[in-house]
């Protein structure tokens, strides 16, 4: 039985009620076709493709002509990757709506997404004439250029549409990530500079600056320009949050705390920004403050494993480890493909006398990032506590195959031979450090805090750096 709605004036969320009741009930209602483009849009934004879908399917057995409904159901389909669908969805659309540069550009797009690059840029080149948005088609020359892997001629296509739309984010943020892949922002600085030079106020073209130069590690010029750019637009939240990550990265943890609390003011809160805070103030020392912070993170997303990690961290820095261990176990099991959570979880088991535990703990974070020196470094210490020097160089050995080139391992090396009475092999050791790194040789004299050793290596490291 079918039954007739009109809703040109009706609430959506009412359109959406009865959708969804007769999806439930497998009746067939009438819906004019603005409801069901608003209903296709309303699912996209809530990225629930199966309903777009269906409200699509629906919308076009009414109004088998549709031209908007048919593009949607091409774009779906090319979400689904039933990319010979959506062209002959398309090839439909074009048939009743000869000439349409819409249905053209989605070919493009489509094209695209199925890896026929060549074609794609031959269907959007094709459409350049016809069409007022030439930024838009630019940057979709340069998405299939880039993903064809030729990224010179991408950022050729970005800054075509970036010199018709200076304001163009996506082309901006692209053209960054395709200059950084060909080792080429350095020499784009001035790019950028010139697109502030034609346009002072662009807090994008301020905030793209800050990105390229974050990008090289030029923190410092790189909270100059975020900071020009929060100037002009004082509620861009992405701005406020690269900042911050500068500002981490400048060890300045006071004035990132303040620009991810300036996030969190202008966008939703997310699990991201929650954990960011909460490292800002962890690297403040100021751990209960921290673990709230942490904690916001996981009721926005519990499977966000950076924040069980930073709970568990700054439980075991407050030494409460019996309680840290089962929020880095969460991390852990949410991501077990990274090191760093293993190496804590490692030292928290030792601090709690499970040696059996942390010595698993450290192999399996060896396994995960056999390149990490830090892994080694740590491991050693357990054995070394217990007086097996041996066995503690035994470990820095195996990180040396992984890191032939790492001074710090060299270093350690030379510790446990010093210690274990094996002197000879151990000046071969420092010697080795010293050509790799000398400046960080003070890293030894931790490990010796009696003065008459301290001299004794000093006199050696000394003879070593006059020669």
């Amino acid at each position: 039985m079918e039954q007739e709605f009109d809703e040109r004036a009706g609430d959506i969320k009412e359109s959406i009620q009865r959708f969804e009741q007769m999806l439930a009930s497998e009746e067939n209602f009438y819906f004019d076709l603005d409801v069901y483009e608003r209903l296709v849009e309303h699912y996209l934004n809530e990225a629930d493709l199966d309903r777009a879908f269906q409200a699509a399917e629906s919308g076009l057995a009414n109004f088998p002509y549709a031209l908007e409904l048919m593009l949607d159901r091409a774009q779906i389909l090319a979400n689904y990757q039933r990319f010979d669908e959506s062209l002959d969805q398309l090839d439909k659309a074009g048939l009743f709506n000869p000439g349409d540069l819409d249905v053209q550009y989605m070919r493009g797009t489509v094209l695209n997404m199925a890896g026929r690059f060549e074609e794609s840029i031959e269907v959007l080149e094709d459409m350049l004439d016809r069409t007022d948005d030439k930024d838009d088609v630019y940057f979709q020359m340069a998405q299939s250029y880039q993903n064809w892997g030729k990224f010179d001629e991408a950022v050729a296509y970005y800054k075509k549409a970036i010199d018709l739309n200076p304001n163009n984010e996506s082309a901006l943020y692209e053209l960054s990530f395709c200059l950084d892949i060909n080792g080429d922002l350095e020499a784009n600085i001035p790019y950028y500079e010139g697109l502030i030079d034609k346009d002072p106020y662009s807090f994008n073209a301020w905030y793209n600056l800050g990105i390229a130069y974050s990008k090289l590690t030029k923190y410092a010029e790189a909270a100059e320009a975020y900071d020009y750019a929060i100037l002009i637009k004082d509620d861009f939240a992405s701005a406020h949050f690269n900042l911050g990550n500068t500002y981490m990265n400048l060890g300045q943890f006071d004035k990132a705390e303040t620009s991810y609390r300036l996030t969190l003011k202008y966008e939703e809160p997310t699990a991201d920004t929650y954990t960011h805070l909460g490292a800002s103030l962890e690297r403040q020392d100021r751990l209960p403050e921290a673990i709230k912070e942490y904690r916001e993170a996981t009721k926005i997303d519990a499977l966000w494993d950076e924040a069980w990690y930073g709970i568990g961290v700054c439980m075991s820095e407050l030494g409460k480890w019996y309680e840290a261990i089962p929020f880095l176990q969460k991390a852990i099991k949410l991501n077990d493909n990274n090191a760093d959570y293993y190496v804590i979880l490692a030292e928290t088991e030792y601090k709690i006398g499970n040696v059996v535990s942390s010595v698993e703990a450290f192999e399996k974070a060896a396994e995960v990032d056999p390149s990490n020196a830090d892994v080694y470094l740590m491991w050693s210490l357990i054995p070394f506590d217990q007086g097996d020097y041996e066995k503690a160089y035994g470990i820095i050995q195996m990180g040396l195959v992984e890191l032939p080139q790492e001074a710090d391992l060299y270093y350690r090396a030379v510790v446990y031979q010093i210690y274990g009475g094996n002197y000879r092999d151990a000046l071969l050791n420092l010697e080795t450090a010293l050509t790799l790194d000398y400046d960080t040789h003070v890293q030894l004299f931790e490990f010796f805090p009696e003065l008459e050793k301290q001299k004794a290596l000093y006199k050696i490291i000394q003879q070593y750096h006059e020669k």
